[in-house]
């Protein structure tokens, strides 16, 4: 198996970082959204997040890895398993998936389809879980995200808003979760996203290209320091990603027990009226992810300093077009949080 480059290796991207830890935390955040320059750590920080997080609990023999103590669950796999054992599900441990969908891929190894080899030898209809499936519980990236067929993008909305994915044709009907987190990457110069698959990443960070001469210079040492030799620059790394790995397992623990108060909750809603954010989802988005992030800082509460962290990925892309501003969207949320916290 292939070494990927360690998640603690990557020079700055910070906000990048952030974003990804704040969705491994609290995976209800409703994933990220990276968009930027091409080779500047995009799809390497997401692919490093495989080998960052802790292994998780699943069922034996479930093709959708789902968790043991779910009871009610629309898994066939499960109630199969129920339905010849009065026994609890046996468990085993499995790595958390990070599932890649290509541009180039087919609805039917998306969402799944009749089992032809099967079909054709037995002659039983069975289904094949696609890449929605292997995603429960995990990651679905898409990189080049702003590319994706029309098709796709609407599956994909209906999924990610139900978390099942329903799947009706060549006389099967199958019900299966599909409960990941959205990862996409893009460059923006290649086309926009549509506005109904934009509203549904949780976090959006803009990555630019260092400009720094000693930034350069060190991400460029670093990566030829891995491609050279991967095994010794990955253990030298170990112990930098197992911090990360252990801070993310307690964050997680403690998510529940950190505190939002009125006061925090009214600075959000003040912040997203300043902004003209449309609907709620902007300040559900922007208090989880001030919890989570204080939940990684070892905080007990959401203060001020947790919502100006995460204010600008938390709103960026929300943010109506003003033909009368000329400034970014980043440039507006920073503005806005300073004048919310200014008062």
């Amino acid at each position: 198996m292939a070494l990927t480059f360690p998640f603690s290796a990557i020079v700055a991207q910070d906000e990048m970082k952030l974003a990804i830890l704040v969705s491994a935390v609290d995976p209800s955040v409703g994933g990220v959204l990276v968009f930027g320059d091409r080779g500047t750590g995009k799809s390497t920080a997401v692919r490093a997040l495989a080998a960052l997080l802790p292994r998780m609990d699943a069922v034996v023999g479930c093709r959708y890895g789902c968790d043991p103590a779910w009871t009610n669950n629309a898994c066939p796999d499960c109630a199969a398993l129920r339905a010849h054992s009065k026994k609890a599900l046996a468990k085993h441990q499995i790595a958390v998936p990070v599932v890649d969908l290509p541009l180039g891929a087919t609805e039917d190894r998306v969402v799944g389809a009749l089992d032809l080899e099967r079909a054709l030898s037995q002659g039983v209809k069975a289904f094949e879980p696609g890449l929605l499936a292997r995603a429960n519980r995990g990651f679905l990236y898409i990189d080049e995200v702003n590319l994706l067929e029309d098709h796709l993008v609407d599956l994909l909305i209906d999924v990610a808003a139900s978390g099942e994915n329903v799947v009706e044709r060549e006389g099967l009907s199958v019900r299966h979760p599909a409960r990941f987190v959205l990862i996409g990457s893009g460059n923006p110069e290649e086309g926009e996203l549509r506005p109904q698959l934009l509203d549904r990443f949780g976090l959006s960070v803009e990555v630019k290209t260092p400009t720094g001469l000693a930034e350069r210079v060190e991400v460029v040492k670093r990566r030829d320091a891995f491609e050279r030799d991967p095994e010794g620059f990955t253990a030298a790394w170990k112990k930098e990603d197992e911090r990360v790995r252990k801070n993310i397992v307690a964050a997680r623990k403690r998510l529940e027990q950190v505190a939002i108060t009125d006061a925090a909750r009214e600075n959000a809603a003040k912040l997203c009226m300043a902004l003209g954010t449309d609907g709620l989802r902007g300040d559900l988005t922007l208090m989880r992810a001030a919890r989570a992030y204080a939940a990684l800082q070892g905080d007990k509460a959401v203060t001020e300093l947790h919502i100006r962290k995460v204010a600008a990925p938390a709103l960026r892309h929300r943010l109506r077009r003003n033909p009368l501003d000329d400034s970014g969207s980043t440039s507006r949320v920073d503005r806005a949080v300073a004048e919310l916290f200014a008062a």
